[in-house]
């Protein structure tokens, strides 16, 4: 992996600690989902997190902001989930009209 390896073992490179300024609200939210996701830690999932979004900047945050908005209205009860079939309707769809 690169230098930029969010591993901790004895052997790989060396960790710094940061500090970073969140609201309560979202660290709540990041707590709740790294717990539901498995991660050992906060931390652990912040280094994976961050790893993500320098490997993957195709990404955006416009992208993430859709997908929050998106959990969030599942979530809450405001939308439905689509199947697999309706996601490639929606698709044909789209590319139709170009």
């Amino acid at each position: 992996m690169s230098d930029a390896d969010t591993g901790s073992s004895n052997n790989g490179p060396e960790m710094v600690q940061i500090n970073i300024w969140l609201s309560q609200a979202f660290l709540e939210d990041i707590d709740t989902t790294w717990e539901e996701q498995g991660f050992n830690s906060r931390s652990e999932f912040l280094r994976y997190a961050a790893r993500d979004a320098i490997k993957h900047p195709e990404f955006s945050r416009e992208g993430w902001k859709q997908i929050a908005a998106s959990e969030h209205d599942l979530r809450s009860g405001e939308s439905d989930l689509v199947s697999r079939d309706e996601v490639l309707e929606m698709m044909d769809r789209d590319t139709d009209g170009e």
